[in-house]
């Protein structure tokens, strides 16, 4: 792990370079590190794999920690904060470079590099909630049941913009979609150019110990988000027949899932099979420096 100091101003800070944003675009990684180290006594630290990146938080000393990277290198630097207990204070930064970046921008980064490292120089921290499952795993934006495995070009929103971006930092995956439409005859439906959309699911969704739906119902989608003051967000849509049914809504501190193997996608990433999991609301804790409002 190569670490270089430069001392411009009293502020330090710790800039961990994730190795996937290196490789994927290395001119956005330079522009950040100089705006950051025009305005800040910068530690650099370029990690070469998960072990490094976690030494480098743990080390940082009194450093303010700055991850540049995808949502990814951010998921990881909080649930390292997290496992260690020290999210309650420590301010976190990101400049974000490389693959999907919509769950940074949702949480108020911009997405520009040199305005997001000028908003680690002169933003403000934001405390925001966080939500923990029994595992150990965090989530800071959404949490999807059962997780979007469809291929980019039937995607939208946001889950198309981040498979398009995964495909714009790994090449070879265009080269893969370009072969398996070559190679399936005209008019037949490729097996292997999509995955197949999951089904119905028998889930049980308790929010608060109360049962929101249980496994009588079939239901198509959960979804779970922080909303406000320490609580969560929960939305529930029972498989329609005939007329589209209504979803459920609720809104609680801690959220229980269970019935038969599951999958999931919390923010960027998906786990799984299980056949329970309990998520809790930490309310405000940990913060994300974002531009200060005029």
């Amino acid at each position: 792990m190569a670490e270089v100091a430069t001392s411009t101003t009293s502020e330090q800070l710790l800039v961990v370079v994730d190795p996937v944003a290196r490789r994927s675009d290395g001119e956005s990684v330079r522009i950040a590190k100089d705006v950051l180290g025009a305005g800040a006594a910068v530690k650099l630290c370029l990690p070469e794999g998960p072990e490094e990146f976690a030494r480098a938080l743990a080390r940082r000393g009194s450093r303010r920690p700055v991850v540049v990277g995808d949502d990814r290198a951010l998921i990881r630097a909080v649930a390292l904060l997290h496992r260690h207990r020290e999210l309650a204070g420590c301010a976190l930064s990101v400049v974000p470079v490389g693959g999907a970046r919509s769950l940074a921008r949702s949480l108020g980064v911009p997405p520009g590099t040199v305005a997001a490292a000028r908003a680690v120089l002169d933003g403000v921290e934001r405390r925001m909630d966080l939500m923990v499952d029994d595992s150990g795993g965090v989530v800071l934006g959404a949490l999807r049941i059962p997780p979007v495995t469809a291929a980019p070009d039937t995607l939208d929103g946001e889950d198309a913009e981040e498979a398009e971006e995964a495909v714009a930092t790994r090449p070879w995956l265009r080269t893969c979609q370009y072969l398996v439409r070559t190679l399936v005859p005209a008019g037949r439906p490729s097996r292997l150019a999509s995955a197949p959309e999951p089904g119905p699911s028998r889930l049980r969704v308790e929010v608060d110990g109360e049962t929101l739906v249980d496994l009588h119902q079939p239901v198509e989608a959960v979804s779970v988000s922080p909303s406000a003051s320490g609580v969560a967000a929960v939305e529930v849509r029972p498989v329609s027949v005939g007329a589209e049914a209504s979803p459920l809504l609720a809104e609680g501190r801690t959220v229980t899932v269970s019935g038969a193997h599951f999958r999931y996608r919390a923010d960027t990433v998906v786990s799984g099979p299980v056949r329970t999991r309990t998520w809790e609301v930490r309310e405000g804790a940990w913060g994300l420096t974002v531009p200060a409002v005029p």
